[in-house]
C-alpha cells in the first residue's frame, strides 16, 4: 500500500450547527483547576460543567419531533468537579471526581416518581480526592483514576483498587488507555511521559521527555501499534502537538506548533478517521489536523472559527452521527449560555448514500470482557460493528452490572428523593437555575434508547441568517488607506530606473531605509534614510555603484544595513552600508556570490535562518547560498521554462516557485533537489507570482488566464495536482499583480507596477475563501509598493498596515486603517502577538543540519493601553426617542418654561461646543429600521405644531384689534396682546432684570446668532428672540408717555 496515498479526510469541513441546534438556556462553566474537558457525551446524555461548585448539568443528546430538550443538575460533589467520564458500555454510567472528594459513579435514571438516581458507587476511602477519571475501553467495570501524584486502577463492582502505580515526579495531568486496554499512559508535570502494563508490574516500563514546559499537557493513543500524540507547551511557551511511537521512544517522530496562546488545549481524537480536533480553552477556534502516523505527519485538515468562547468540547459518539450526509464527526462546543454542535463532514457528489471509505466499522457497546476477566490476562477486543444504518445495532444492547440498576418495584411510589442526590432544575432550591422550571434529569420523551439513521440534533425548519445568506464579511472590509501628510514624504527624486525587470519589486525598504534603483550605467543604487523625509538636494546622491544592470534587490530581515543586489551579469553582490547611512559612493562589495551561467530573475532572504540566501536565474536553477562562506549549499532543478516567482514557507522548511511552463512547484531543499510537489498553473504566461498564506496550509498564485484577465488562484499546499481550490478573475491589466501577505490579520494586498488601485481581500481556508474588503485608489500611477514590519504600525490609530509607494519623483507613506469607535482601546482582535521576524530563530548551519526553529512573538499593546476585549460594557441605552414624547400634548405653561430654561442654558453657557461638534456617527444597524418612522414622526410633529401655530397667531390678532385705541396707561397691556408675549415673558427671554437698552441689544445679539439653522440652531426659537426685542422696545416706546400721563393727574 502506498503510505502517500491521499486521504479521503484532507477536504473535511468544519460547519457551525445553525442556531436552532443548539441548546440553550444553559449556564455553563468551567474552573481552572479541573482538568478534564468540562464536557462528555454518551449515546443518551450530555453532561457539563457549570458556573455552581460540584454541580454538573445532563441534558438529552436528541430531542424528539424538535422539543425543547429539559436541563436538569446532578449534584455529586461539595467542590469542584476536575473530571468526569462515561462508561464506553453503558450510556447510563458516568464516574466523576474531585479534588477534595473521592471518585463516584452514577447511574442516570429517567427521572420517574420509581427510580432511584443516587450514586451506587463510592471509590476510596471517605476524604479522598481525585482529579482525572478514566473509563476502560474493552472490559466493562475498570476505572483509572489520578490524584496528585499516583494512579490507581479500580475494579467498579468489587469496589476495590486492583492496583495502585507507581508516583510520578510531579502532579499527574492526565491519563489515556491504549485502544486495546493493555497499556495506560501518563502525563506529567515533570515533563515526562510514561507508559504502564498494569497487569504486570506498578512501574512505568516506559518513560520519555516530552514537552520543555510543563503546564498543562494531554496525552492520546492513536492506535494499537504504540503511536500516540501529546499536547503542551514548548520552552517558549507556545502550544504544539508531538506524535510519539512507543517502539522507538527516544524522541518525537512529527510536532506541529499552533501559537503563544497561554490557553490549555483540548483534544479530541478519532481512532477510526484519524482526525484530532484541537481547542484552547477560552477560545473560539477550532483546529482540525489528520494524523498520519505512516508517514509520520500532522497535516492541517481545517480550522472553523464559533460564535463564543469554549469553556469545553466533546465528540458526539459515532452512532449519533447523520452518516447519509457524509458526516464523519461532530464536536459539541460548551459556552457561558448554550452548547453549540459543529460538523465535521467531507464533501462528494452524492450526499444520500453511505459511503464505506469515509465509515469504517467501528467498536461496538458491547464489552470484551469482565473486570476480573481483563484482570486475569483476557485481551479480548470488542467486537467492531457498522455504521451503515440498516445494520447498526441499538445502544441499548448492553447495560453494565458494575452498577445496580433499580426496577420500578424496587422503590416505593412515596418514596422521598434525597435532595442532594439528583434534582430538577425548576425546584425552587435557591442553587437552582440551570434551565427552565420544567426541566428534569430526563423526561419521558426522551425514553427511547435506540438511535435513528438522522439522530443528533433534531432541527425544525426556520428561515435562513442573514449571514448565510450573504454569505461571510470580512472584519478589515471598511480598512481605509490614508497618505500621510507631506511632511512624512521623501521628495525630489530624480533619474530613476522605471524599467527594472518584471520578477523585481521595483525597489526595497526595511524599518530604516529605502533602496532605490537609478537609471545610470553600471547599476547605480540610492539609499534613502527613512527618518530624514523631505526634499533630496538637487545634487547627485551618494549610491552603491553594482557594477551591472540590477535585476533584483532585497535588503536582509536581519542585518538591516546588509543589501544583496542581483545583476544581470549572474552574480549576487553583497554591500554592507554604514550605521550612519550611505555618506559616500560605495564601490567594493562586501562580497560576491558566483555560480549561476546566466541573468538572474529574483532573491530571496530565508525568513528563519541568517544567513541563507534563494536565488533563481535564467539557467532554470534555484540555488541556496550560505552567505557566511559566500557558496552555493543546495541547488534545485526540474523547471522547464522561466522562473517567474519564488517564496519560502513560513517555517521556512519549503521553497515554491511559479513558472512560465505553466506549473507551481513545492521544494523541500533539505530532502531533494527535484520538487516535492508539483500542480497546474497560471495559464498565461505573462508573469506571476507566488506567497503562502494561511499559516503555510495554502498558496496564493497570482497571474494571468488565457484572456490576459489578471487572476489570482488558491491551492492546498499539500495537494497542488489537485489544482486551484478556487480561482478569482479581477482585471485586465498588462502588470503583475505582486502580492504582500499580512501573517497577523491574514490580508492580502495586491498591486502592480503602473496601477492606481490597491486590491484588498482577507484570506480564509475555506469557501468562499477571498473576502473581499475596500480597495485603496490613487489619482496617479504608482510604480512599486514597499510593506513595513508591523511594529511600524501606530495601533492606536487602529494602523494594521503601512506601506511605502514609489512615484515618479517621490516616496510616500501609506497607512492602512480600520475604522473603530472605542479607539481609546487596544483593538487585541486586531492586533494578535507578531512574530519578532527581524530576529534570526538559528543560524545557516543548523538549518543546512536539518534543525527547524520559529520566531517568537511579542504584543503591539502600549502600555498605557486597555485591550478593548477587557474595555467595560456601556450600559444599554435607548437608540431613538419613541414617537410618544413628540405627540404627546403639552399646556402652553409647560412649552413656555420648557423654551425659556433652553434660552437662559444658551445665554449661560456661550464657551460650550455645540452638540454637533460630539457627533461621533450613526449607527448602520439601527439606521435603516428607524428612517421611515423618523420621517413619519417629523411630518405628524411639524403639522401639529403648524396647526397650533396659526391658532395661537389668529387669537394674537383678535386680541390686538381689540386694544387698539386705548389710552397710554393699557398700552402696555395692548402691546402684549399684539406681540404675543408678556413684559416678564420677553425679560426672561433675553434674561434682562431691568429695561437697559443696551444690555436688551447685547443679549439680543448673542442669542440671534446662537440659534442661527446655519449652526444647528433653530427657527422657532430665533423667532422668539425676535418677538421678545419687539416687546422690549415697545415698552421702552410707551414708558415716556406713562411718566407724562403721571405728571398731568396733580394738576387736575
Amino acid at each position: 500500500m502506498n503510505r502517500f496515498r491521499v486521504s479521503p479526510f484532507r477536504r473535511a469541513e468544519a460547519r457551525v450547527g445553525r442556531q436552532e441546534d443548539w441548546i440553550r438556556g444553559i449556564r455553563g462553566g468551567g474552573s481552572p483547576a479541573a482538568s478534564g474537558n468540562n464536557l462528555k457525551t454518551s449515546g443518551r446524555w450530555i453532561v457539563f460543567s457549570t458556573d455552581s461548585a460540584g454541580v454538573l448539568g445532563v441534558v438529552p443528546l436528541e430531542s424528539r419531533d424538535g422539543d425543547e430538550r429539559p436541563v436538569s443538575q446532578l449534584r455529586c460533589h461539595s467542590g469542584v468537579v476536575s473530571d468526569f467520564d462515561f462508561s464506553p458500555f453503558d450510556d447510563q454510567v458516568l464516574a466523576t471526581c474531585s479534588a477534595e472528594e473521592a471518585v463516584k459513579v452514577w447511574r442516570l435514571l429517567d427521572s420517574g416518581p420509581d427510580l432511584s438516581s443516587s450514586p451506587s458507587v463510592a471509590l476510596g476511602a471517605e476524604g479522598g480526592q481525585a482529579g482525572v477519571v478514566l473509563f476502560h475501553p474493552t472490559a466493562d467495570g475498570i476505572l483509572a483514576s489520578g490524584a496528585l501524584r499516583a494512579a490507581t486502577v479500580w475494579d467498579v463492582e468489587q469496589q476495590q483498587p486492583l492496583t495502585e502505580l507507581e508516583r510520578h515526579g510531579d502532579l499527574l495531568q492526565s491519563l489515556a488507555w491504549s485502544p486495546d486496554g493493555t497499556l495506560l499512559g501518563s502525563s506529567c508535570k515533570d515533563k515526562r511521559l510514561r507508559i504502564f502494563d498494569p497487569r504486570a508490574r506498578p512501574a512505568a516500563c516506559q518513560s520519555v521527555q516530552a514537552h520543555e514546559n510543563g503546564r498543562d499537557s494531554r496525552l492520546l493513543w492513536v492506535n494499537s501499534k504504540g503511536f500516540l500524540l501529546s499536547v503542551g507547551f514548548n520552552q517558549v511557551r507556545e502550544r504544539e502537538v508531538r506524535l510519539w511511537d512507543t517502539r522507538a521512544f527516544s524522541g518525537s517522530l512529527a510536532s506541529v506548533t499552533l501559537d503563544a496562546s497561554p490557553r490549555p488545549l483540548m483534544p479530541l481524537f478519532d481512532l477510526d478517521t484519524g482526525l484530532l480536533v484541537l481547542m484552547g480553552k477560552g477560545e473560539d477556534v477550532l483546529f482540525c489536523y489528520e494524523v498520519l502516523p505512516g508517514q509520520p505527519a500532522l497535516t492541517e485538515a481545517t480550522q472553523c472559527r464559533t460564535d463564543s468562547k469554549a469553556h469545553g468540547i466533546a465528540r458526539v459518539p459515532k452512532l449519533a452521527l447523520d452518516v447519509l450526509s457524509c458526516e464523519v464527526g461532530r464536536v459539541l462546543q460548551l459556552t457561558d449560555s448554550a452548547i453549540i454542535p459543529v460538523s465535521y463532514t467531507v464533501p462528494r457528489k452524492s450526499m444520500q448514500e453511505f459511503h464505506e471509505d469515509l465509515f469504517p466499522r467501528s467498536a461496538g457497546n458491547v464489552p470484551a470482557a469482565s473486570a476480573q476477566a481483563w484482570w486475569a490476562g483476557d485481551d479480548s477486543q470488542v467486537q467492531r460493528v457498522s455504521l451503515h444504518p440498516a445494520h447498526r445495532p441499538s445502544r441499548a444492547a448492553f447495560t453494565s452490572t458494575c452498577i445496580p440498576s433499580f426496577p420500578l418495584e424496587s422503590r416505593a411510589p412515596d418514596a422521598p428523593r434525597t435532595e442532594d442526590q439528583m434534582e430538577d432544575l425548576g425546584s425552587s432550591s435557591a442553587g437552582s437555575g440551570l434551565s427552565s422550571p420544567t426541566s428534569s434529569l430526563t423526561s419521558p420523551s426522551s425514553a427511547a434508547a435506540s438511535l435513528s439513521a438522522t439522530s443528533g440534533f433534531v432541527s425544525s425548519p426556520s428561515q435562513r441568517s442573514l449571514q448565510s445568506i450573504l454569505g461571510p464579511s470580512s472584519s478589515f472590509r471598511h480598512i481605509q488607506g490614508t497618505v500621510l501628510p507631506r511632511g512624512t514624504h521623501i521628495t525630489n527624486l530624480k533619474g530613476l530606473n522605471l524599467t527594472t525587470p518584471g520578477e523585481c519589486d521595483g525597489f526595497s525598504a526595511n524599518r530604516r531605509r529605502v533602496a532605490v534603483p537609478l537609471l545610470s550605467a553600471g547599476g547605480q543604487v540610492a539609499v534613502l534614510e527613512l527618518s530624514k523625509p523631505g526634499r533630496l538636494p538637487d545634487a547627485s546622491l551618494p549610491t552603491i555603484e553594482n557594477g551591472a544592470p540590477i535585476s533584483d534587490l532585497c535588503w536582509d530581515p536581519f542585518d538591516p544595513e546588509r543589501l544583496a543586489i542581483a545583476g544581470e551579469d549572474a552574480r549576487i553582490r553583497l554591500w554592507r552600508l554604514p550605521p550612519e547611512g550611505l555618506q559616500k559612493s560605495l564601490l567594493e562589495p562586501e562580497a560576491v556570490l558566483q555560480g549561476h551561467t546566466e541573468k538572474i530573475y529574483s532573491i530571496k532572504f530565508h525568513p528563519l535562518a541568517a544567513d541563507l540566501l534563494a536565488s533563481s536565474s535564467y539557467d532554470l536553477s534555484v540555488r541556496i547560498w550560505d552567505l557566511r562562506s559566500g557558496r552555493q549549499a543546495l541547488l534545485l532543478s526540474g523547471h522547464g521554462d522561466q522562473i517567474f516567482s519564488l517564496a519560502w514557507s513560513p517555517e521556512g522548511r519549503r521553497l515554491a516557485t511559479a513558472c512560465k511552463d505553466g506549473r507551481v512547484r513545492v521544494y523541500e531543499p533539505r530532502q531533494s533537489p527535484q520538487p516535492r510537489q508539483e500542480g497546474p498553473g497560471p495559464e498565461g504566461g505573462r508573469g506571476a507570482r507566488v506567497v503562502w498564506v494561511c499559516g503555510g496550509q495554502n498558496l496564493l498564485v497570482s497571474g494571468f488566464d488565457s484572456h490576459s484577465e489578471r487572476q489570482l488562484s488558491l491551492y492546498q499546499a499539500e495537494s497542488l495536482a489537485d489544482g486551484p481550490l478556487v480561482r478569482l478573475s479581477l482585471d485586465v491589466s498588462p502588470s503583475t499583480l505582486i502580492p504582500f501577505y499580512d501573517a497577523d490579520t491574514g490580508v492580502v494586498f495586491l498591486t502592480g507596477k503602473g496601477d492606481t488601485r490597491v486590491f484588498v481581500y482577507e484570506i480564509i481556508p475555506e469557501a468562499p475563501f477571498f473576502l473581499e474588503c475596500n480597495s485603496f485608489f490613487s489619482s496617479e500611477p504608482h510604480k512599486g509598493l514597499q510593506f513595513l514590519p508591523k511594529s511600524e504600525c501606530d495601533v492606536r490609530e487602529v494602523e494594521v498596515a503601512r506601506a511605502l509607494r514609489l512615484r515618479q519623483s517621490t516616496i510616500e507613506p501609506i497607512a492602512f486603517r480600520v475604522p473603530r469607535v472605542k479607539k481609546e482601546f487596544f483593538q487585541d482582535d486586531l492586533y494578535p502577538a507578531t512574530e519578532v521576524w527581524w530576529e534570526p530563530a538559528l543560524s545557516a548551519a543548523a538549518w543546512l543540519g536539518g534543525s527547524d526553529g520559529q520566531h517568537r512573538k511579542i504584543s503591539l499593546q502600549p502600555k498605557a493601553m486597555t485591550p478593548v476585549s477587557q474595555a467595560p460594557k456601556d450600559v444599554p441605552s435607548r437608540k431613538y426617542v419613541p414617537s410618544s414624547v413628540f405627540l404627546e400634548e403639552k399646556s402652553d405653561e409647560q412649552k413656555k418654561e420648557e423654551l425659556l430654561n433652553a434660552m437662559v442654558a444658551k445665554l449661560g453657557n456661550r464657551e460650550d461646543p455645540l452638540p454637533q461638534d460630539s457627533f461621533e456617527g450613526v449607527d448602520e444597524a439601527e439606521w435603516a429600521k428607524y428612517l421611515a418612522q423618523i420621517v413619519l414622526v417629523g411630518m405628524q410633529v411639524v403639522g401639529r405644531a403648524f396647526a397650533r401655530a396659526l391658532r395661537q397667531e389668529f387669537a394674537a390678532s383678535q386680541a390686538a384689534a381689540g386694544a387698539r385705541g386705548t389710552s397710554a396707561g393699557s398700552q402696555s397691556a395692548a402691546a402684549s396682546s399684539i406681540s404675543g408675549i408678556s413684559l416678564q415673558e420677553a425679560q426672561r427671554i433675553l434674561n434682562v432684570s431691568t429695561l437697559n437698552p443696551e444690555e436688551i441689544q447685547k443679549n439680543f445679539e448673542h442669542l440671534f446668532k446662537v440659534n442661527d439653522k446655519s449652526v444647528g440652531g433653530s427657527f422657532y426659537l430665533q423667532s422668539k428672540v425676535v418677538r421678545a426685542k419687539e416687546r422690549l422696545d415697545d415698552e421702552l416706546r410707551i414708558q415716556p408717555e406713562q411718566e407724562r400721563e403721571a405728571e398731568r393727574k396733580p394738576d387736575t
